[in-house]
Parts: structure tokens; sequence; C-alpha cells
């Protein structure tokens, strides 16, 4: 390589192989098990305003003080590369009338973007699987989104990933909770890390999943959201708990996991996995597998009307790192040895014939034509076809060791094109 060519961008990745096939599984898993639960597809711009972000995520978080990538257009606008869906999913509920359909359960996948230190499985432009149910207040809803992401692990052979899950409460279970967290990290605040004092006025909950030692001596006496739930809160939790157990799904109950932003309410889980599971060394440290909650709050703060809404996301290349590598390519069907060149004409039209059937095929026509027939028998084909003209006429021999009766479908595919 040259050191005029140019280098990728740091945090960027080019995929290829074996990696872009468990890629392509991960997706094509996904799009299936969707279709399975009835969520709609919807595709969203990579870029918004940035205030869609600012507002739906918060000023406070990392997110946005630090990660986001934003600049301003010719226009004079501030757009951001999205650095989650769920934020741009709520604007186009809001102004595109998605509201008749509600509830709407939606899907989609692409690219994100955050200016984060890359690391194992974490890019500066990365790839998420996202699913949302908007406008059911139900915890049958939070079921369902949890049967899905469940189930689509299964599908992907993810095994040794447990659900974590946890409630926030409803405003008034929250709203109590946090003033005693203020109330109980205020008598500690000296020996709090400093992220955590920053955060004690804005996000005390944010504390709760400090992974900083300084605050972790003082997590084990923090106030705890069960002593602040509502009769309300308490049932909604149940019904979750409850509708996951009947549905077949393994839970644990996780006190420490937590949403910082105000809107979110009551279910908030992550799929974890096991340790000394492979699942846990094929990740290091970064151990979430797919994560979410109930967002109820989120649409007021982009100025839409109280609706309730839950969803998750899961990062593709994590995903495609615990699918492993898969085939680069299937079993070709058929490999296609044209023995001179007079005969391309007709080979050409036996593929694109063989293809519009649905079969796999490859093509062989250059180099010597005495050594064509050579490198496709050498190929690792269900079946090898050999086109050659003769005399004027046109000779296909089809070879197949396979049962299935494939040499008959490409007899019958060709008989009237040669």
């Amino acid at each position: 390589m040259s050191k005029n060519t140019p280098k990728a961008i740091r945090g960027t990745q080019d995929i290829f192989g074996a990696d872009a096939e468990a890629f392509a599984y991960v997706v094509e898993t996904f799009e299936r098990v969707r279709k399975l639960y009835r969520f709609r597809r919807v595709e969203m711009p990579v870029f918004e305003k940035t205030e869609v972000f600012s507002r739906a995520i918060g000023e406070t978080t990392d997110v946005v003080s630090k990660e986001m990538y934003s600049f301003e257009d010719r226009g004079g606008d501030s757009l951001t590369l999205r650095p989650e869906f769920t934020a741009g999913i709520a604007r186009a509920f809001l102004t595109n009338g998605w509201q008749q359909h509600a509830p709407l359960k939606a899907a989609t996948h692409g690219p994100l973007f955050r200016y984060e230190r890359p690391q194992k499985g974490r890019y500066r432009q990365f790839h998420q699987i996202d699913a949302e149910i908007i406008g059911a207040a139900e915890p049958q809803a939070d079921v369902e989104l949890l049967a899905m992401a469940d189930q689509l692990l299964k599908e992907l052979g993810i095994e040794g990933v447990t659900l974590h899950l946890n409630t926030l409460g409803d405003a008034d279970s929250r709203d109590q909770w946090r003033a005693a967290l203020i109330d109980y990290f205020k008598k500690v605040e000296g020996g709090l890390s400093e992220d955590s004092q920053e955060r004690l006025e804005k996000n005390p909950l944010r504390i709760l999943d400090s992974k900083d030692r300084r605050d972790q001596q003082f997590l084990a006496d923090a106030p705890k959201i069960d002593d602040f739930l509502t009769d309300e809160a308490t049932a909604f939790f149940e019904a979750v708990t409850s509708g996951l157990d009947a549905a077949g799904v393994k839970w644990k109950r996780a006190e420490s996991l937590v949403r910082g932003l105000d809107y979110y309410r009551h279910t908030a889980f992550e799929f974890i996995p096991d340790e000394g599971s492979a699942a846990a060394e094929a990740l290091g440290a970064q151990s979430t597998v797919l994560g979410g909650g109930r967002y109820d709050g989120l649409m007021e703060s982009l100025g839409g009307a109280p609706t309730p809404a839950v969803g998750w996301a899961a990062g593709i290349e994590r995903l495609a790192m615990l699918v492993g590598q898969r085939a680069e390519q299937p079993l070709l069907d058929v490999i296609v040895a044209v023995e001179n060149d007079e005969a391309i004409g007709s080979a050409l039209k036996s593929v694109s014939a063989m293809r519009h059937a649905g079969l796999s095929v490859d093509l062989i026509a250059s180099g010597s034509p005495k050594k064509r027939f050579d490198k496709a028998s050498k190929v690792n084909a269900r079946a090898l076809l050999s086109i050659d003209i003769r005399d004027g006429e046109t000779q296909a021999n089809v070879r197949s060791a396979d049962a299935t009766g494939l040499t008959s479908q490409i007899d019958a595919l060709l008989k009237n094109l040669l």
C-alpha cells in the first residue's frame, strides 16, 4: 500500500468475508423474527436536527455533551448524525401522524455514530437493530418486546445470556426514590467520584450503576426502589414478571440496573452474559448484549402529548461476535464449465435460467478452454454442467452426486434453451 493511500477513519471498519456473513446473519435473523411478531419496518434519516437528540437524550448525558457528531450545514442549521434510533423514531411518530397506527410496533436497523474511544465490539460508526412499541401502556407490551428479544438470541444460537430486570416505578415512585437518593448521597458526597458528585443533583440514579470503587462502597446501603413503589407500580412489575414466566423467558432481578433520564418509567432491562460463559469471554468487559426500557415521558420532551412507549436495541457487531464466523458462501448448486468460446452465449442463457429458478450458479468461461472443465471439477458444488459446441451442435452434460433430483431439474430447465 502506498503511503499516499488514504486510511480508514479511526473507529470505523471494513467488514468482509466470514465476518460480513455473520453480520448479515444477525440482520436476516432479526428481520425474520420481527415479522413473526408483526413489527413494521421503518427507515429513519441518518441525521436529524441536533435538538432532537439533545432534548430526547438529555443535555447532561455523555452522549450529548461529548459523543455526538454535530455540524452546521450550509443553511446554518445544527445537524447531528444519529447516535441512537429511539429519538428519531419518536420525532417521526409526532411529525408524520403515526399516532393513527398506535399502538405502533416498529423495527429498524442501520448505522449509528458516537465519538468515543474505540474498543472491542464498539466503534465510532456502529450498527444496531432496534424494536419499539409506541402507544401501549400495558405491561403486556413489555413482555412482548422481551419475548421477542429472547427468541432472537435463541434463534441466533447465542447461549449463556440472562435477562436482568428492574423496575424504576411510575412517576410518583421515581420522584420519591430520587429525593431519597439525593439525601443519602449528599451525606457522603466528599467520598464520591468526581463524576458522581456532578451527577448528584441532575442524575442521582446514574450513581447506582457507577463502576468507580469510590462510589461502589456506598451502593449497598443506598435507598432501594422497592421501598417507594406505589401499588400501581408494584402491580405493573408483577404483571411483567408473571408474563415473562408464562412466556418461558428466564430472568433475574437486578436492583442496580437504572436509567438516569427522568422520562424512563417502570421496566428497565439488559441481556447480560453469564459469568464464565463463552459469551462473556467473547465480549470482555463490554457485557451488555441487548438493552432497553420503558420511556413513557419521552414524547413530551419533544413537544408531543404524553405517550407510553417501550423499546430495546442491540449492537449488530456484538451479536455477530457471539454468533461466530459463518461460512462465507453456502454450498454452490451448479458450477458451469464453458469448454469453448463459441458456447459462451448458450452458457449465459443457461446460467440465467437456473438463477431465475432459484439455483446458485457460477461460471468458468475464461482462461484456456482445455483447462476450464478441470477447474470446474475442483469447485465444491452440487452439480457440474459442462457446455460445448461440436459440429455446430450444443452439448450440455450434467454431473451430480446429489440425490435430491438436481440433475433432472437442470435437464428440464435446459431442454428448451439449448
